[in-house]
């Protein structure tokens, strides 16, 4: 196929304005590094872009540390890994039910699952409710609330249901129940939409921090989220009272690293692992998310 001249410039000018798009994308992550492995009180000059100027991993090595640093981490992956399965599992029959068109109330039931969406009892009510539940310092608070999204289920719901309608019909009519046929049928061919939620729920699994907070105490159950704005916290308190001027050794520790140095090493240390993991599920992330554009 003879390209013209035309379309030769069109497709430089693309590449050269996705060239310049993805560095734009790929420079504030590049700036993080940067500024989390400058020193500090230099870091607060400002100026540093794409290398650091003053070379120092002190940021990280306060990071890490922390004692029960480990142990955070591995309740972290814990929290993720298992209440991606579940919220996974959960989502995925919940959406299944909801695909069926002569379901009984289903507009009313959707109606139920949206509103929610909007409006929220508040935190005090959610606080009570986990308390009589009996969820209170214990594993199941990261996983039962997380158990359902509503907008993870409406996207999953839409995608179920643009699936061929001969394919279930013909699993039913070989003897399969409903359960057979969401598993050896529905979700073999459904890869793109569980892969995007999968996504979903794993990224605000491995974020969140808030929950630990208020859910629990002590350091058993601490998250390594929760743990980095720990130290952060703390270094933010080490800033102040060396300000003061309590004592010359608080001084020296605060001189070494900045609050603004700690939150850019944490950036990096809760990044890096999603950032593995997005390349392996990207190829369904677009096929999957782009069914929730669809209108019912």
């Amino acid at each position: 196929m003879i390209i013209g001249r035309g379309e030769k410039i069109f497709l430089w000018i693309t590449y050269v304005a996705l060239t310049i798009f993805g560095l734009s994308i790929l420079y504030p992550f590049i700036n993080i590094i940067a500024i989390s492995l400058n020193d500090g009180i230099d870091a607060l000059r400002g100026g540093i872009y794409l290398w650091p100027r003053r070379f120092s991993i002190e940021a990280y090595q306060q990071v890490f540390s922390r004692r029960g640093l480990l142990n955070a981490a591995w309740i972290s992956v814990a929290r993720t890994a298992v209440g991606t399965l579940t919220g996974l599992a959960f989502t995925a029959v919940l959406a299944y039910l909801l695909s069926f068109r002569d379901l009984v109330f289903r507009r009313g039931i959707i109606f139920l699952f949206v509103f929610t969406m909007y409006f929220s009892g508040g935190m005090i009510p959610d606080f009570i409710l986990i308390r009589q539940l009996g969820l209170m310092n214990s594993f199941g608070v990261y996983i039962v609330p997380a158990l359902l999204g509503v907008w993870n289920v409406m996207i999953m719901r839409q995608f179920f249901e643009e699936l061929p309608q001969s394919l279930k019909d013909s699993a039913r009519v070989d003897g399969a129940n409903e359960f057979t046929v969401l598993i050896k049928i529905v979700l073999p061919i459904s890869t793109p939409v569980l892969a995007t939620i999968a996504l979903f729920i794993a990224v605000w699994q491995w974020n969140a921090w808030y929950d630990t907070f208020i859910y629990t105490s002590g350091s058993a159950l601490s998250t390594l989220q929760n743990e980095l704005v720990r130290i952060l916290r703390e270094q933010q308190a080490l800033i102040m009272a060396a300000a003061g001027g309590d004592t010359r050794d608080l001084a020296e520790r605060a001189q070494r690293v900045t609050p603004q140095t700690i939150q850019m090493a944490t950036i990096v240390i809760t990044t890096i692992p999603i950032v593995l993991i997005y390349p392996f599920l990207q190829k369904y992330f677009v096929k999957g998310i782009m069914v929730g554009a669809v209108k019912e």
